[in-house]
């Protein structure tokens, strides 16, 4: 008879004398999608176990060593010969297991087996038994089997409104490892900052990844005018592709087109509808000033960078951005006019040209929901103003994202009391509603919902001024995201996603990450007016 994992814990608690705290708790962050409790004594973690990783998973072998250490002070190690006698955590690829993502974690009093059907499983895994250890290292007996719902795991940080080091990108992609996520959206250019090195346009880091100055508060009509800038060469970019890819996480470069260029007019006026003159944007928002969608030197540039783009980061999507972009330049422009479309039909123009290159370099174009309209078929779409431009998206056959602000938009504030929040954003989105989001409703035909591919945040950073406040926007709701993503509807329950998430909490501790503690008054200041 399967009992739940707590219920087990006491009832062994009791006939062996052990402890109760003293056992590992299998009720984690993301839950996974089976935790069936075995007959049998406990196994007992300690320094005498060792790890047998199978060939091509030293790697991981590496990365369970070093978790092990960081958790719970254990430094065991590595063989690769199996001997009599001696208790391990074995780490291997299984044919039975049909989900590459997927894996197969078994606990008994002799060892420690996590099979996954390709490396990425054997990870996942290692994320469990990871998370599972921070409670004790008693481990009763357990099958769990688990795989992600989603294929898509992602977050988004924006680097262009304030610059971020190699070393805190390379600390967020291990949040995300954390969290079991996949994908790492790097919004690498904006109005307020161009951040990776072209060698074919070198202006674009020598002039656009600098501003002279910034606006203070919420676009008031003061400037800090304190300079601020940044940009990765090629390659560090390569360095951290090549970091996430260890932690089979996939970098998506964003390059936002044809709106939100001002860095880049700046650095190349003939770009632009008017020529000028530009400066890289100090104001947050959305300016008027745009590519000019009629001039065939705008096309030479965007495939130039796309070129360079596309030797930097292996994933097969590239997101070529598409919200936000403003007409009336192009209105007034005669080279735009001159195409002889409406103006509701230029930016489409623009999208299948830059969607026509990447497809004969065997990649896809991902763009925001506003690249809906008159955009290729296979264009992959990320809805962000809301859910249903996604659901109109899929429904249409296109591939999607979910990533609405009424959900997933973490620079918002995760309370109402915003006297005491540290960022100058708006909106409210707390934990609970990030749990609550759902990215393929039954709302969707069962062919829609084939084509919702996953979810990701949106951490936007114009009012992120440090990279610890980085962390505290994104944490805890990054959690319960993360719940979203791999976990089966079905098996959420909110006030059991609290408890579990309370033991997540050590392991932000252990690593020193910043997070909100609204769920726990008790870890906030005794008093807001005692210092």
């Amino acid at each position: 008879m399967k009992k739940t994992a707590a219920i087990l814990f006491m009832l062994i608690g009791m006939s062996t004398g052990l402890h109760a705290d003293n056992f590992a708790n299998y009720d984690i962050v993301p839950l996974p999608q089976s935790i069936v409790m075995q007959k049998g004594e406990p196994f007992v973690l300690d320094g005498e176990v060792m790890i047998l990783a199978d060939t091509g998973l030293q790697q991981e072998g590496v990365f369970l060593q070093q978790y092990l250490k960081d958790a719970i002070g254990l430094n065991l190690q590595m063989t690769q010969k199996r001997m009599k006698k001696e208790r391990y955590i074995e780490l291997s690829i299984s044919p039975k297991i049909s989900e590459k993502e997927g894996y197969v974690l078994t606990v008994g009093q002799k060892g420690i087996t996590i099979q996954g059907g390709s490396a990425a499983g054997v990870f996942y895994g290692i994320q469990t038994l990871r998370k599972a250890v921070m409670e004790g290292t008693t481990m009763p007996a357990v099958m769990i089997t688990d795989a992600p719902r989603f294929g898509y795991r992602g977050m988004m940080l924006d680097c262009s409104r304030h610059f971020w080091s190699v070393d805190f990108i390379k600390k967020f992609i291990d949040l995300m490892v954390l969290h079991n996520m996949n994908t790492f959206h790097w919004h690498l250019s904006d109005d307020q900052g161009w951040r990776i090195e072209i060698k074919r346009y070198p202006r674009l880091t020598q002039i656009g990844s600098q501003r002279s100055g910034t606006i203070l508060g919420t676009n008031s009509d003061l400037d800090d005018e304190t300079p601020h800038g940044g940009f990765y060469t090629q390659q560090q970019a390569r360095d951290i592709v090549a970091y996430a890819q260890q932690r089979h996480i996939t970098v998506i470069p964003e390059i936002d087109m044809p709106g939100h260029m001002l860095a880049a007019l700046a650095c190349y006026p003939e770009l632009g509808c008017t020529g000028g003159p530009y400066q890289v944007g100090h104001y947050w928002g959305v300016y008027t000033d745009v590519l000019c969608v009629g001039n065939p030197k705008v096309y030479e540039f965007v495939e130039g960078v796309l070129a360079e783009i596309m030797e930097i980061f292996p994933s097969k999507v590239i997101h070529i951005g598409g919200d936000e972009a403003p007409t009336v330049k192009w209105e007034a422009c005669p080279k735009c006019q001159a195409l002889g479309l409406s103006k509701d039909q230029l930016q489409a123009h623009f999208t299948k040209k830059v969607f026509s290159y990447l497809t004969a370099h065997q990649r896809r174009a991902l763009g925001w929901d506003e690249i809906l309209d008159g955009c290729p078929q296979d264009a992959m779409i990320m809805s962000w103003r809301g859910t249903e431009p996604g659901a109109k998206a899929a429904e249409q056959g296109h591939d999607v994202v979910m990533a609405p602000t009424t959900h997933v938009y973490f620079d918002y504030l995760q309370s109402q009391e915003a006297q005491f929040e540290p960022s100058r954003c708006g909106g409210f989105i707390p934990v609970e509603k990030v749990y609550s989001l759902e990215p393929a409703p039954d709302t969707l035909s069962e062919e829609a919902k084939s084509h919702i591919l996953g979810t990701q945040a949106n951490l936007w950073a114009e009012y992120l001024l440090t990279e610890g406040l980085v962390e505290y926007q994104a944490l805890p709701r990054m959690s319960a995201l993360a719940e979203v993503q791999w976990t089966q509807p079905e098996r959420k329950d909110y006030e059991t996603f609290k408890k579990r998430l309370t033991r997540l909490t050590k392991l932000y501790e252990l690593y020193r990450y910043h997070y909100a503690k609204h769920l726990w008054p008790e870890r906030q200041l005794t008093s807001r007016w005692q210092f």
